[in-house]
């Protein structure tokens, strides 16, 4: 059974910085393009990042570009969001997701499976 579990949200003020992780169990965590994803209540799910099976590429919506850095621990089957400067437009709920594509993908139906999510509020 394949689990996803995010941790490391919560609430911080505007310009501070968090760090998300994602543990992943019962897959081969090496062999899945990592994503994370974003969604406000009554909004849909955006894609804010991914990362290569290897961590060598990365791709960053334009928003949080120079300002979130995802990365990955293939030996603790772990992917990170660091966030810093963050605004009050960051707050959602953080989703990540494993995708067995080659390739970084985007689209939400292009990964496999999804955490529960973690929230992330940015007071102004």
């Amino acid at each position: 059974q394949v689990q996803l579990v995010e941790s490391g949200g919560g609430l911080v003020q505007t310009g501070g910085s968090l760090r998300l992780s994602c543990a992943a169990s019962g897959l081969t965590f090496s062999t899945y393009v990592m994503g994370w994803f974003r969604q406000v209540l009554g909004k849909e799910r955006e894609f804010v990042a991914a990362i290569s099976r290897s961590g060598t590429n990365t791709y960053y919506t334009d928003s949080v570009k120079g300002r979130f850095t995802i990365s990955r621990d293939n030996a603790k089957n772990t992917v990170y969001l660091r966030m810093n400067s963050l605004k009050p437009e960051d707050t959602a709920v953080y989703y990540c997701a494993a995708s067995g594509t080659y390739e970084l993908v985007l689209k939400i139906s292009q990964y496999n499976y999804w955490g529960q999510g973690t929230q992330v509020t940015v007071s102004s």
